[in-house]
Parts: C-alpha cells; sequence; structure tokens
C-alpha cells in the first residue's frame, strides 16, 4: 500500500514548522507532499497531489480554510488548525474530521492521528455549504466569540470574553489580562479586535483594547494624557491621543 500523503496550510512560518515536526515523530509513513502558507497556493498543492489529509488554518490569505475546505470535499480529510474556537461546533457539524486549538500540543495532536488513521480508508466528507453554515452559525451577536481557550502550563483553560479585562501587543504575542490573571495568546491583536465586541472592547491605543466594563477610573497623568485603572488591577493603561475621543463625555 502506498504512503498516506498530506498538504499543510498555515501562514505562521514556525507554527509550519512545528505542524510538519509534529507529524513526522506522530506518524512517519505520513508523506508531507507541500506546505503552503496561503490559500491559493493551498489550493494548487490540492489539485496538484491530490492528498489524502489536508492541515488547514482558517485564517489565510489568499483563500482562507474554509474555503479551502469547500474545495477538497469529498477529495480529502480535513483537520482544521486555528486559534478562534467559534469555528468548532460548525466545522465538525460539516463533517471535518478534527479541530485543533492552537497552541499546539504533541497530546492533542497524537489523538488526530489516530483519528485519521482510522478514517483514511472511509470516503472524505462533503464539506460543501461549509461556508453558509458558519454565516448563519454567525449571524447576530454570535459573529462575535463568547469564549476561547488560553494555554496555562501544560492545559488549556476556557475564558469567557466577559472575563477579558484588556488584551495588549506584545513582541510576538498577545497578553490577554482578566481580573486577577494574565496569559500569552498566540494570536495577533488585530485578529482578537475583529472577533470581539466593537460595543464592549475599545481599541484605546494601537496596542492596547480594554473591556469598557472593566473601567474604575480615568485620570490625567502629569503630562496630560489619559490613563485607565480598571478594577482590581494595579497597572495603568495609556490612551492615545487618536483614541482620547472615546472618552469625551465620561
Amino acid at each position: 500500500m502506498r504512503s498516506p500523503t498530506a498538504v499543510i496550510a498555515e501562514d505562521e512560518p514556525l507554527l509550519r514548522g512545528e505542524i510538519r515536526e509534529l507529524l513526522h515523530a506522530l506518524w512517519p509513513q505520513l508523506a508531507i507532499c507541500s506546505v503552503a502558507d496561503n490559500g491559493l497556493d493551498a489550493i494548487q498543492a490540492i489539485d496538484r497531489y491530490s492528498p489524502d489529509v489536508v492541515f488547514l488554518d482558517i485564517h489565510m490569505p489568499g483563500a482562507n480554510g474554509l474555503q479551502i475546505a469547500e474545495h477538497c470535499s469529498g477529495r480529502a480529510h480535513v483537520v482544521f488548525i486555528t486559534a478562534f474556537d467559534q469555528h468548532a461546533v460548525a466545522a465538525f457539524e460539516s463533517g471535518a474530521l478534527d479541530y485543533v486549538m492552537k497552541p499546539l500540543t504533541a497530546a492533542r495532536m497524537e489523538r488526530t492521528v489516530a483519528r485519521l488513521q482510522e478514517r483514511l480508508q472511509q470516503t472524505p466528507a462533503d464539506l460543501q455549504g461549509m461556508a453558509q453554515l458558519l454565516k448563519r452559525a454567525s449571524a447576530g451577536d454570535s459573529q462575535y466569540i463568547k469564549w476561547l481557550t488560553v494555554p496555562h502550563l501544560n492545559e488549556r483553560r476556557v475564558i469567557a470574553v466577559s472575563e477579558i479585562w484588556y488584551l495588549q501587543a506584545d513582541t510576538k504575542y498577545t497578553t490577554l489580562a482578566t481580573r486577577a490573571s494574565t496569559f500569552l495568546l498566540n494570536t495577533s491583536l488585530k485578529e482578537m479586535k475583529e472577533k470581539l465586541n466593537p460595543e464592549i472592547f475599545w481599541q484605546i491605543h494601537r496596542s492596547i483594547i480594554v473591556n469598557v466594563g472593566a473601567i474604575e477610573t480615568i485620570h490625567r497623568s502629569f503630562r496630560g494624557a489619559l490613563e485607565l485603572k480598571l478594577k482590581e488591577r494595579t497597572e495603568l493603561l495609556p490612551v492615545s491621543a487618536a483614541h482620547a475621543h472615546l472618552f469625551r463625555h465620561f
């Protein structure tokens, strides 16, 4: 029997390498025939190599993972790899094989590999209509995430969006702060902003988004700039001049 084949589509270079290394360690018989960093290259690779499995990031330039999944519907088993949880239920209902959250862990990928090995002899799921299903699922308020999972030691912790006090961009990560804790996300501030309700989460600085309901006091620094003190947090968050108008009526 021929070796099973796979295509990896992921726009983050470090994560692409991590996926490849984990698969090589957990499933050495799996031949990675192409690694794409954008959606259009992923579609070309799928058409060229007809892989058994496609590992897809949902958010990619060119064509997103949902469009790619529809393109290879019935032709390849699909595993979504992404930072956002709100797609999970619709992905499974549509027949996607698995859904792996970032950051990856060897234990989670091992379970995915086991499921893939069991299903390789089965016909891949029909994923046509996935984008429409997700669009219906995201109507109204539900277009914004209600909760997410964050890495904590060797596990993942579930955080309700209402628990988020603020988000701050770092060099490579985004810091998520709750009332009493902080966590590091492997997701950009821009991506997080798109998933949060703008009526509740305001961008107050190019690197900071704050939960308005968490604000305790607003005052001016000795230089005249606005600063925010959040409930039960000690740090002060700066408000840039470009965003000071948000607090005109406070």
